[in-house]
């Protein structure tokens, strides 16, 4: 097994292990770290083990950190004028 995949796996464990503790912000600072540790680790997966592996990795963690990536998700609808911005109600 390559470092990269056990690093991976290490990864998933430390982020299910850091939702199960309480958080005063939602957990928004340990997805910001898991992300920032994630981004490079997946690039190195997939790198050394091919793209169907680094897919995999990346549903794995996109199941996880789904939160952020809905954010992401809608931030980029609003940046390409697919969706209307969000109007404060009155």
């Amino acid at each position: 097994m390559s470092w990269p995949l056990v690093l991976a796996l290490g990864w998933l464990v430390l982020a299910n292990l850091l939702a199960i503790i309480p958080s005063h912000d939602n957990h928004w600072r340990r997805a910001y770290v898991l992300i920032a540790i994630g981004i490079p680790l997946l690039g190195w997966l997939t790198w050394e083990n091919g793209p169907w592996i680094g897919l995999i990795a990346l549903a794995a963690g996109a199941s996880i950190l789904r939160w952020p990536v809905r954010y992401f998700g809608r931030w980029m609808r609003r940046i390409l004028g697919l969706q209307k911005p969000i109007e404060p109600a009155e």
